[in-house]
């Protein structure tokens, strides 16, 4: 009996033991599997990531030059349709985006030439003549441009801008924005300007003859108003005689009387039409800029110009000085 009953205690056990066998067998299956899955080789892990994970860069780029892509479609669909449909707006519409373009140009270098005089302090009359002929202009350009923008500030005054600019291009748009026809036209109109000018620069001249002291002088500068006169363009030492005569009374530049004044301004094509001490000033400014011009271009060369260069300067309505009215030594000792 007792026997039996240890048959039958070995028999549970081994029974037992046979039963946990299988689930041991799978627990350390599983384990294994999971320290395989869980433990992968770093190739796997590099091609995941690779697969998973993409560069922000590449789509960046992607992005981008999609973008530019049909943005360069778009605007030449939009072009061959004004052509098309509207040819005397895209003429306009095309000087407009031109002028545009040529104007950043501009600001872009002239921020440039700024930056090396700030950084090799440098001032504006050291500058070379064609840095300093960029300078000169783009102020210019941005002076008709702010105006442009005061003026529209006020509510709708947009749409009166519009119109001013289409009605008076000359004196509201700077010459990026004109056509070569206007460009043409407007040069003749500032041709005659001068030209008028001329007449009544030289009859005060003649007036303040009595009024100068010294005999020499006095019979100098009567030729040189006969020469003039009669069509003669005076030589260089024809004017260098007569500095004295402007360096103090009565042709001075702080001796000169209000209608001498104005009569220089529209010979320079300056606004003539201002308080005296500011036309006085504005003379003084724009004669010194023009002398330190003319010094960066002796140091320069003439023959150094290209052709368009040229034609820039003579086209160029600012550039141009009354010289028998302010000899280059009187400018000098001013820009001194």
């Amino acid at each position: 009996m007792a026997l039996s009953r240890v048959c039958w205690a070995r028999a549970a056990l081994w029974g037992a033991a046979g039963t946990r066998g299988p689930f041991v067998t799978r627990r350390m299956q599983l384990g294994r599997s999971g320290l395989a899955w869980g433990a992968p080789r770093l190739s796997d892990l590099h091609c995941r990531s690779s697969k998973l994970h993409l560069s922000p860069k590449a789509d960046v780029k992607s992005l981008i030059s999609y973008v530019v892509t049909k943005t360069k479609a778009i605007h030449g669909k939009y072009h061959r349709f004004l052509s098309r449909h509207f040819p005397r707006f895209y003429v306009l519409y095309t000087i407009f985006m031109k002028g545009l373009q040529m104007l950043w140009a501009d600001a872009k270098k002239a921020r440039r030439i700024k930056a090396n005089m700030w950084k090799h302090n440098v001032k504006f009359h050291q500058l070379p003549y064609r840095e300093m002929e960029h300078l000169r202009q783009f102020r210019q350009d941005v002076t008709k441009c702010l105006f442009l923008g005061v003026i529209s500030i006020p509510p709708f005054a947009n749409y009166l801008v519009f119109l001013l600019m289409y009605l008076f291009p000359r004196q509201l748009l700077v010459k990026h924005f004109w056509t070569p026809k206007q460009q043409i036209d407007f040069l003749d109109i500032y041709h005659g300007l001068r030209k008028q000018s001329h007449s009544e620069v030289i009859s005060y001249l003649e007036r303040v003859i009595p009024l100068v002291s010294d005999t020499g002088l006095r019979w100098r500068l009567t030729d040189l108003c006969t020469k003039i006169q009669n069509g003669t363009h005076p030589t260089v030492q024809d004017v260098l005689a007569l500095r004295e005569c402007f360096c103090n009374h009565p042709l001075g530049m702080d001796q000169l009387q209000t209608l001498q004044m104005k009569a220089l301004s529209r010979a320079v094509l300056l606004i003539p039409h201002l308080p005296p001490p500011l036309l006085r000033h504005r003379l003084r400014t724009h004669t010194t800029v023009i002398h330190q011009l003319d010094k960066a271009l002796a140091k320069l060369g003439i023959g150094q110009l290209s052709t368009q260069e040229v034609k820039s300067r003579l086209s160029c309505p600012f550039c141009c000085t009354t010289w028998s009215c302010f000899p280059p030594t009187t400018l000098g000792q001013g820009a001194e």
